[in-house]
């Protein structure tokens, strides 16, 4: 079986497997290693894993792949998300140690968090949380600007067992009560406004809104007034968060089976219902602190920035969960590449922060690129401290990769992961000895738990140079979705249909190209597939054919025009 993360269109992106890469460094033979040992000892290898996570319980078998696509990991065992992401640091004495730096240029503000006041207030939050009756299983609904509260609220979630379901802060009312209506939140909890370039959205009117439209009605909703900003009137239905944080008291973690769900996080429900995603606790902690060290090549204590949103994956993987667990500093970023207040924004916040390692998307550095080609502002600030920058979300083209090496003037190394998956599919493994000068175009080889192979559609695996589907070989690691929300019909149907039971894998939501050992491109099968343009007559995928334009030789130039075609 071939898991199908997105399903493909009629008409599919075509790309190549190119020539094999070249030749990288000895360093290699720790990734070669460790993804040898995950492949052939996968119970061994994640098994030690997770001995970097505290367990109320041991799990009595690390593995369960019998009912085949849900497999599942760390049977028996019991632990506790929040524990393990902010008590165990305080406890083992670094509590002074910086959690969470807010760095909020649109507000002016930047706010230094240690593990002890963020252990402080989400404690009082679960216990606010639960004297409003949310048990372990409710769900949550969080609809909140980039802020701490936000981050609180999901930590105070899992602090009880609660299952929170972050919605994106810029979504329309329509959206959240698509969301609400799914996952049937017993609370809401929001803030006054969030803040773009050039103005300020009045969250209130959007919940009410939501709240409106949905057939199903929260009991409560916890609201948050931004200090900076005027004070918004609350009505009966809502729950002041100062108020209620004041009359709380710190509450102790609540041990889940590993298996217990951590959180509901929709994908975009472009084409029909809403997919709700489900991350369980156990795997996804595991594989979250295993690739801080792992992949991103990071020490505890050590400065990490992910510039996405709480409301993505990027956020709930690499601003909240993977950074606190590995007792790293995570900065939470308010603000954007540029106009706040300039291109320099993000080398700013690198060196003011001692940031030693990055993630962010292939367009925030093309747009620094845009408005300052020569990086002028950059020369203001000393990146010393900074060693990588990692890139994802869309391909990474060769120009702006040359750009960011330039002007970073570190690594910058591009890699391929789903919102499905929670982490990385391919990588550079920084931390298991990486190449750390891939060739242009390459997103890193196939992380440690992941057989990612190039098949036809008669699941045959293809040499280089033929065109295939990227897939991936069950079971996956710890750490991607479990399930669809309440729907595990519609789970199998997704993503297990192309490529059946049979061949024990996961179906193609991918063409791809490989290079030697590495992926060279993974174009995402979704609705830009009604974006094509003609050639001599014939339509055209837009990202493929510019896939083959840049990897053609004889063509110096082109134009296309393009034209929405639907159905």
């Amino acid at each position: 079986m071939f898991l199908n993360f997105r399903k493909l269109a009629r008409s599919s992106w075509r790309c190549w497997l190119g020539r094999r890469s070249l030749s990288c460094s000895a360093r290699e033979d720790g990734v070669s290693h460790a993804s040898k040992r995950a492949m052939e000892r996968p119970r061994e290898f994640w098994g030690e894993a997770a001995s970097g996570i505290s367990w109320e319980k041991p799990w009595t078998r690390v593995l369960d792949d019998s009912k085949t696509p849900f497999t599942q990991w760390f049977l028996g065992g019991q632990l506790n998300m929040c524990y393990n992401a902010l008590d165990r640091h305080v406890e083992a004495g670094r509590g002074d140690q910086i959690a969470i730096i807010h760095d909020s240029p649109v507000t002016g503000s930047i706010e230094r968090i240690s593990y002890k006041h963020a252990l402080h207030e989400v404690s009082r939050l679960a216990h606010v949380l639960r004297r409003h009756g949310v048990e372990k299983g409710d769900r949550v609904a969080i609809y909140m600007p980039m802020i701490p509260q936000a981050m609180y609220t999901m930590l105070a979630c899992s602090r009880i067992g609660a299952i929170h379901s972050l919605v994106f802060g810029g979504f329309a009312s329509r959206e959240l009560a698509s969301r609400i209506n799914h996952a049937k939140p017993k609370i809401i909890v929001t803030a006054s406004f969030g803040i773009e370039l050039a103005r300020r959205v009045a969250y209130k009117p959007l919940v009410e809104a939501a709240l409106a439209m949905a057939a199903h009605k929260p009991d409560k909703v916890l609201f948050y007034n931004r200090p900076q900003m005027e004070t918004v009137s609350l009505g009966n239905k809502y729950l002041c968060w100062q108020e209620e944080i004041d009359s709380a008291h710190p509450i102790d973690c609540i041990p889940v089976p590993s298996d217990h769900p951590l959180y509901i996080l929709y994908t975009s429900g472009t084409t029909g219902d809403p997919k709700g995603t489900v991350r369980t606790t156990g795997g996804h902690a595991v594989m979250l602190h295993w690739s801080m060290s792992a992949i991103y090549g990071l020490q505890p204590g050590q400065v990490w920035w992910a510039a996405s949103d709480l409301g993505w994956v990027v956020g709930h993987s690499y601003i909240c969960y993977g950074p606190l667990l590995h007792g790293n500093t995570s900065v939470l970023y308010e603000g954007k590449p540029i106009g706040t207040p300039n291109t320099g924004a993000y080398f700013r916040v690198l060196s003011e922060h001692n940031v030693a390692a990055m993630f962010t998307s292939p367009t925030a550095l093309r747009i620094i690129q845009q408005h300052d080609p020569d990086a002028i502002l950059a020369e203001m600030y000393s990146l010393k401290k900074f060693q990588t920058l990692f890139v994802a979300g869309e391909h990474c083209d060769a120009k702006s990769l040359k750009w960011a090496k330039s002007v970073f003037k570190v690594p910058v190394l591009d890699h391929w992961w789903q919102t499905e998956t929670g982490s990385p599919i391919t990588a550079t493994c920084v931390g298991l000895g990486g190449f750390l000068q891939p060739p242009s175009g390459q997103c890193g080889k196939a992380v440690p738990g992941f057989d990612v192979r190039v098949l036809d559609d008669n699941m045959k695996e293809l040499e280089r140079g033929e065109l295939g589907n990227v897939v991936i070989k069950l079971p996956l690691p710890p750490g991607p979705m479990a399930t669809l929300w309440e729907n595990n019909q519609r789970f199998v149907e997704t993503y297990f249909q192309k490529f059946p039971p049979g061949g024990r894998g996961v179906s193609a939501w991918f063409k791809g190209a490989r290079a030697g050992s590495s992926l060279l491109f993974c174009f995402v099968a979704s609705s830009w597939f009604g974006w094509l343009f003609l050639v001599r007559g014939a339509l055209c995928s837009l990202l493929g054919s510019r896939f083959g334009a840049t990897h053609w030789p004889n063509l110096g130039s082109g134009s296309s025009r393009k034209r929405r075609i639907d159905g």
